[in-house]
Protein backbone atom coordinates (compact mmCIF):
# COMPACT_ATOMS: atom_id res chain seq x y z
CA UNK A 1 0.00 0.00 0.00
CA UNK A 2 1.22 3.50 -0.99
CA UNK A 3 1.85 5.83 1.53
CA UNK A 4 -0.35 9.11 1.88
CA UNK A 5 2.83 11.13 0.77
CA UNK A 6 3.20 8.75 -2.56
CA UNK A 7 0.32 8.82 -3.67
CA UNK A 8 -0.37 12.71 -3.44
CA UNK A 9 2.86 12.77 -5.52
CA UNK A 10 1.33 10.39 -7.77
CA UNK A 11 -1.95 12.65 -7.99
CA UNK A 12 0.05 15.79 -8.55
CA UNK A 13 2.44 14.53 -11.49
CA UNK A 14 -1.28 13.16 -13.10
CA UNK A 15 -2.72 16.33 -12.61
CA UNK A 16 0.64 17.71 -14.47
CA UNK A 17 0.26 15.67 -17.02
CA UNK A 18 -3.18 16.02 -17.74
CA UNK A 19 -2.60 19.92 -17.99
CA UNK A 20 0.52 19.26 -20.18
CA UNK A 21 -1.83 16.85 -22.73
CA UNK A 22 -5.18 19.93 -22.72
CA UNK A 23 -2.51 22.60 -23.75
CA UNK A 24 -0.52 20.79 -26.13
CA UNK A 25 -4.13 19.05 -27.72
CA UNK A 26 -5.27 22.53 -28.73
CA UNK A 27 -1.79 22.69 -30.41
CA UNK A 28 -2.31 19.60 -31.61
CA UNK A 29 -6.08 20.29 -33.61
CA UNK A 30 -3.58 22.10 -35.71
CA UNK A 31 -1.13 19.65 -36.76
CA UNK A 32 -0.47 18.80 -40.45
CA UNK A 33 0.01 15.58 -41.44
CA UNK A 34 3.37 13.99 -42.02
CA UNK A 35 5.29 13.35 -45.73
CA UNK A 36 4.29 9.54 -45.78
CA UNK A 37 1.36 7.32 -46.36
CA UNK A 38 1.92 5.42 -42.85
CA UNK A 39 -0.94 5.68 -39.89
CA UNK A 40 0.11 4.03 -36.07
CA UNK A 41 -2.65 2.61 -34.23
CA UNK A 42 -2.40 2.66 -30.50
CA UNK A 43 -4.84 0.32 -28.76
CA UNK A 44 -5.02 0.91 -25.39
CA UNK A 45 -1.70 1.08 -24.49
CA UNK A 46 -0.30 2.62 -20.67
CA UNK A 47 -0.35 6.55 -20.87
CA UNK A 48 2.33 7.21 -18.88
CA UNK A 49 5.64 6.99 -21.46
CA UNK A 50 5.04 5.06 -24.47
CA UNK A 51 2.84 7.00 -26.28
CA UNK A 52 4.70 10.57 -25.76
CA UNK A 53 7.86 8.17 -27.04
CA UNK A 54 5.60 7.18 -30.10
CA UNK A 55 4.91 10.74 -30.98
CA UNK A 56 8.28 11.74 -30.63
CA UNK A 57 9.48 9.11 -33.63
CA UNK A 58 6.29 9.29 -36.01
CA UNK A 59 7.77 13.42 -35.45
CA UNK A 60 10.59 12.64 -36.85
CA UNK A 61 9.84 9.77 -39.03
CA UNK A 62 7.22 11.58 -41.21
CA UNK A 63 3.85 10.06 -39.58
CA UNK A 64 0.53 10.88 -41.72
CA UNK A 65 -0.91 10.53 -38.22
CA UNK A 66 -1.42 8.31 -35.14
CA UNK A 67 -4.95 6.91 -33.94
CA UNK A 68 -5.33 6.40 -30.31
CA UNK A 69 -7.91 4.11 -29.31
CA UNK A 70 -9.51 4.07 -25.70
CA UNK A 71 -6.55 6.31 -24.43
CA UNK A 72 -8.44 9.40 -23.06
CA UNK A 73 -5.37 11.16 -22.03
CA UNK A 74 -1.41 10.58 -22.05
CA UNK A 75 1.22 12.56 -20.52
CA UNK A 76 3.07 14.43 -23.76
CA UNK A 77 6.38 15.52 -21.88
CA UNK A 78 8.01 12.22 -23.49
CA UNK A 79 7.17 13.79 -26.59
CA UNK A 80 9.37 16.74 -26.19
CA UNK A 81 7.11 18.92 -28.12
CA UNK A 82 6.18 16.50 -30.97
CA UNK A 83 2.38 15.78 -29.96
CA UNK A 84 1.74 19.17 -31.74
CA UNK A 85 3.15 18.39 -34.27
CA UNK A 86 1.70 15.12 -35.35
CA UNK A 87 -2.28 14.76 -36.30
CA UNK A 88 -3.92 12.51 -33.17
CA UNK A 89 -7.30 11.17 -33.74
CA UNK A 90 -9.23 9.49 -31.00
CA UNK A 91 -11.51 6.72 -31.06
CA UNK A 92 -13.04 4.61 -28.47
CA UNK A 93 -12.95 1.18 -29.89
CA UNK A 94 -10.52 -0.20 -32.91
CA UNK A 95 -13.80 -0.61 -35.24
CA UNK A 96 -14.07 2.60 -35.47
CA UNK A 97 -10.28 3.30 -36.62
CA UNK A 98 -10.54 0.38 -38.50
CA UNK A 99 -13.35 1.42 -40.47
CA UNK A 100 -11.93 4.92 -41.06
CA UNK A 101 -8.27 3.08 -42.49
CA UNK A 102 -10.77 0.39 -44.97
CA UNK A 103 -12.13 3.27 -46.15
CA UNK A 104 -9.47 5.06 -46.73
CA UNK A 105 -7.86 1.96 -48.69
CA UNK A 106 -5.24 1.45 -46.37
CA UNK A 107 -3.39 -1.85 -45.33
CA UNK A 108 -3.74 -2.78 -41.78
CA UNK A 109 -0.60 -4.86 -39.87
CA UNK A 110 -0.54 -5.44 -36.17
CA UNK A 111 2.40 -6.31 -34.77
CA UNK A 112 2.44 -9.57 -33.21
CA UNK A 113 5.68 -11.44 -31.23
CA UNK A 114 6.17 -14.86 -32.68
CA UNK A 115 4.41 -14.35 -35.71
CA UNK A 116 6.37 -15.33 -38.77
CA UNK A 117 5.76 -13.05 -41.33
CA UNK A 118 8.86 -10.90 -40.38
CA UNK A 119 8.64 -7.11 -40.91
CA UNK A 120 11.96 -7.32 -43.05
CA UNK A 121 10.85 -9.72 -45.54
CA UNK A 122 6.92 -7.80 -46.10
CA UNK A 123 6.93 -5.13 -48.78
CA UNK A 124 5.28 -2.30 -46.93
CA UNK A 125 2.85 -0.52 -49.95
CA UNK A 126 2.86 3.10 -49.72
CA UNK A 127 -0.91 3.20 -47.31
CA UNK A 128 0.10 1.18 -44.55
CA UNK A 129 -1.50 1.22 -41.09
CA UNK A 130 0.71 -0.38 -37.85
CA UNK A 131 -1.36 -1.68 -34.90
CA UNK A 132 0.24 -1.88 -31.34
CA UNK A 133 -1.71 -3.69 -28.49
CA UNK A 134 -1.63 -2.81 -24.49
CA UNK A 135 1.88 -3.93 -23.37
CA UNK A 136 0.21 -6.31 -21.36
CA UNK A 137 -3.01 -7.21 -22.49
CA UNK A 138 -2.25 -7.46 -25.68
CA UNK A 139 -4.94 -6.02 -28.20
CA UNK A 140 -8.65 -5.17 -27.46
CA UNK A 141 -10.27 -6.75 -30.47
CA UNK A 142 -10.69 -10.03 -32.28
CA UNK A 143 -7.89 -10.33 -34.59
CA UNK A 144 -9.76 -12.88 -36.61
CA UNK A 145 -12.55 -10.32 -37.22
CA UNK A 146 -10.75 -7.91 -38.89
CA UNK A 147 -10.13 -9.87 -42.61
CA UNK A 148 -7.98 -6.64 -43.50
CA UNK A 149 -5.16 -7.22 -40.94
CA UNK A 150 -2.47 -8.99 -41.67
CA UNK A 151 0.00 -10.04 -38.57
CA UNK A 152 3.84 -8.94 -38.85
CA UNK A 153 6.75 -9.04 -36.40
CA UNK A 154 10.28 -7.57 -35.92
CA UNK A 155 12.61 -10.10 -36.11
CA UNK A 156 14.38 -11.26 -32.85
CA UNK A 157 16.94 -13.23 -31.70
CA UNK A 158 16.62 -13.77 -27.76
CA UNK A 159 14.38 -15.47 -25.75
CA UNK A 160 11.87 -13.17 -24.62
CA UNK A 161 10.55 -12.37 -28.07
CA UNK A 162 9.41 -8.82 -26.63
CA UNK A 163 9.95 -5.55 -27.36
CA UNK A 164 9.02 -1.91 -25.61
CA UNK A 165 6.04 -0.41 -27.53
CA UNK A 166 7.74 2.49 -28.08
CA UNK A 167 11.41 0.65 -29.99
CA UNK A 168 9.06 -1.97 -31.64
CA UNK A 169 7.08 1.52 -32.87
CA UNK A 170 10.48 3.46 -34.52
CA UNK A 171 11.86 0.26 -35.81
CA UNK A 172 8.56 -0.64 -37.89
CA UNK A 173 8.84 3.61 -38.76
CA UNK A 174 12.06 3.15 -40.01
CA UNK A 175 11.84 0.19 -42.11
CA UNK A 176 8.88 1.67 -44.15
CA UNK A 177 10.91 4.82 -44.50
CA UNK A 178 14.23 2.14 -45.68
CA UNK A 179 11.71 1.26 -48.10
CA UNK A 180 10.41 4.01 -49.59
CA UNK A 181 13.76 5.49 -49.73
CA UNK A 182 14.18 6.83 -53.61
CA UNK A 183 17.37 4.74 -55.82
CA UNK A 184 19.92 7.34 -54.33
CA UNK A 185 18.84 6.76 -50.55
CA UNK A 186 17.82 9.74 -49.72
CA UNK A 187 14.18 10.22 -48.09
CA UNK A 188 11.20 11.48 -50.50
CA UNK A 189 11.06 15.00 -50.90
CA UNK A 190 7.70 16.38 -49.37
CA UNK A 191 4.75 16.77 -52.26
Amino acid sequence: MASRYTQRRRDAGRRQALKRFERQSRLNRMASPGQYNFVLVLDHLKPRFNIGKIFRSAEAFGAEAVHLIGIDFFDPAPAMGSYKWVPAKFYETFDESYEDLCHRQYCIFMLEPGSPNLLTNTTLPDRCAFVFGHEEFGFSFEPAEYQRLSKISVPQLGKVQSLNVSVAASLVMYEYIRQHMDKNNQIDSPP
